[in-house]
């Protein structure tokens, strides 16, 4: 993998934590570290977890000081009576929490203008935040593959590339792509964008159809979404991964710098 870029200055990157419970009660917030250090060393930025504490989250100040924000994958799902859904079967997860944290907050980040990279269960975010409806068992919808994580696999193994996807020409996923318009990616989801949000465009789709990739048609500024997993390091070794990630600290970079010279203004 490249070496973390040195440019000054350094982005202050949010990324969101999820809420998870122990056997005995205890809540508590977490971020994985693959995605600290997908954010550290490939977009040359300094992470900063952000607790999901919904309405109590001052977004206004919180975006005051950020550069970036990026929305993890989970083992948690979107509750669907946020896009109008048939109720989630028993036994899947799900983090209200996060879902009263990031579907709001998206909406005020793409205002702003901040750089937004989301993965996975990001991905489903940004489309059910700007009014999209999401696949809740993908698996079972006819002519499509079984997307789910293969758990019988080495951990490392599991984020290995799983199938190709096609990528849309002349958006904003084959400009950081450098044009091509095949690679291959992992596929550890359940879940996957049914409708798109009218201000969603494809960027890229599996070889069954489902959607892969996104980016927000009147963001000013980058605002991208991918159903699978370019942060964990077997992935992060990818041409693509790195090129993301590198495209979004440059982003974040911008914006650090708007920020200083509208401060010292």
């Amino acid at each position: 993998m490249s070496e973390r870029p040195t440019l000054t200055p350094q982005p202050l990157i949010g990324i969101i934590a999820c809420t998870q419970e122990s056997d005995d009660g205890v809540r508590s917030f977490k971020v994985g570290e693959k995605y600290v250090r997908a954010i550290h060393a490939a977009s040359g930025a300094v992470p900063v977890m952000l607790p999901p504490l919904g309405a109590e989250t001052d977004v206004a100040a919180l975006l005051d000081r950020l550069d970036g924000l990026f929305l993890t994958g989970s083992p948690s799902n979107v509750e669907p009576h946020h896009y109008d859904g048939p109720a989630a079967r028993e036994g899947v997860k799900s983090d209200p929490d996060r879902d009263a944290t990031t579907l709001p907050l998206i909406e005020a980040v793409l205002t702003r203008g901040l750089p937004l990279f989301c993965v996975c269960r990001g991905h489903q975010e940004l489309n059910v935040a700007l009014g999209g409806t999401l696949h809740q068992h993908v698996h079972e919808l006819p002519g499509k593959r079984d997307h789910r994580e293969p758990y019988d696999l080495p951990i490392s193994a599991r984020y290995g590339a799983a199938h190709p996807i096609a990528i849309a020409e002349g958006g904003l996923l084959a400009r950081i792509n450098g044009g091509a318009e095949e690679v291959m990616v992992n596929s550890l989801h359940s879940q996957a964008i049914d409708r798109p949000a009218d201000r969603l465009m494809v960027e890229a789709v599996a070889d069954d159809g489902v959607i892969e990739a996104v980016s927000v048609k009147d963001a000013p500024g980058f605002a991208l979404g991918v159903q699978w997993h370019p942060e964990h390091p077997t992935a992060l070794e990818w041409p693509l991964s790195q090129a993301m990630f590198r495209a979004f600290g440059e982003a974040a970079r911008d914006h650090a710098r708007r920020r200083e010279t509208a401060r010292a203004a």
